[in-house]
């Protein structure tokens, strides 16, 4: 079908495109009965103004962007960016602003979507996620004064405002409470080594764990199920077993859990789990998982929020959001006496 336009409108109301235009606009020129019968007209057709069309007009897009380079079959089942992407469009549609969501390749592809989604005027600001060591991306926004809001760590994020919750706190409430347990061997499975939050959660899982004098060790993976898997098996299958790990998402410690009962290791007996972020896929396992948790939802709307501002041209600071928080369930227990002397 063709899509209604204000031409087929004013043929409908009998009148001009211009007094359709004052009408559809809620601008002077037209009588308040001229202006219903607009209305009703369009609502009837279903018409909808043009977002470009908008944008030349006003200068606003009505959407803001999130471009992802990672895999779209990953993003599919990380509960982390589902959860995120929720609570920024839940803040966006209460005004009618759209989120553009794309993936791209890397962090050059992703550039190249910001510039084109800035020079077609699709967006009036994007979000910035998985931050990178020396991230390209910050340079780019500032050279193209594209209003952005950086979901992470306010660290060399040059002029941009960031959204974000002290990790490294959360991993030393995640060694202590293991540590408080009794464990003395502990891993940690990280995410991708050139994110900067993974640098950050490794350097303080390294230091609380030199700080109380236990044996800790990070491995990358990369956020995957298979990875996770294959992570936790090599650690269980080495010459210093560990009787703890940390997880940094929960499908790498779902995965984790399945691949030490494969090796008949027992959790929390021989072995205590710690997974990020606390999806419902975290109460669904057996035992349920404990978890460092954080209202991500809550997290992607106040990023929304604070993006909203920047498009506005109001002044917007760095917003820390509340730390996660331990939630202690059945995958951690005091080590038993025949793992501990392992």
């Amino acid at each position: 079908m063709k899509r209604p336009t204000m031409v087929d409108i004013a043929r409908r109301a009998g009148v001009t495109k211009s007094a359709v235009s004052f009408a559809l606009n809620g601008r002077p020129g037209v009588s308040e009965a001229t202006r219903a019968r607009v209305l009703a007209i369009a609502d009837e057709l279903g018409w909808q103004p043009n977002s470009a069309a908008r944008a030349l007009s006003d200068g606003r897009a009505g959407a803001f962007g999130l471009v992802v380079a990672r895999p779209a079959r990953s993003l599919g089942i990380e509960p982390f960016f589902m959860q995120l992407v929720s609570g920024i469009q839940g803040e966006l549609s209460g005004d009618g602003t759209s989120l553009l969501f794309t993936v791209a390749s890397d962090a050059a592809a992703e550039t190249a979507t910001h510039r084109a989604w800035w020079a077609q005027r699709k967006v009036d600001g994007v979000f910035l996620v998985d931050m990178r060591l020396d991230d390209p991306r910050v340079a780019a926004l500032e050279e193209l004064r594209l209003p952005a809001v950086v979901i992470g760590a306010p660290v060399d994020c040059g002029g941009l405002p960031a959204v974000w919750s002290d990790e490294a706190a959360a991993v030393r409430t995640a060694v202590a409470h293991l540590a408080g347990l009794g464990h003395r061997s502990i891993a940690h499975v990280t995410g991708p080594a050139a994110l900067r939050h993974t640098l950050i959660r490794a350097e303080a899982f390294t230091a609380a764990t030199a700080e109380r004098g236990l044996t800790g060790r990070n491995v990358e993976a990369d956020y995957s199920g298979e990875q996770g898997f294959a992570a936790t098996r090599a650690l269980l299958e080495g010459g210093e077993r560990p009787t703890a790990i940390v997880y940094d998402n929960d499908v790498m410690a779902v995965s984790g859990l399945s691949a030490a009962q494969s090796l008949g290791v027992r959790v929390p007996d021989d072995l205590s789990l710690v997974a990020w972020d606390d999806s419902p896929l975290c109460e669904l396992v057996r035992p349920a998982l404990t978890t460092l948790r954080r209202d991500v939802a809550a997290y992607g709307a106040l990023a929304a929020r604070q993006l909203r501002d920047a498009a506005a041209g109001r002044s917007v600071e760095h917003r820390r959001a509340p730390d996660p928080a331990l939630t202690v369930r059945d995958s951690t227990a005091a080590p038993s006496r025949d793992t501990a002397a392992l």
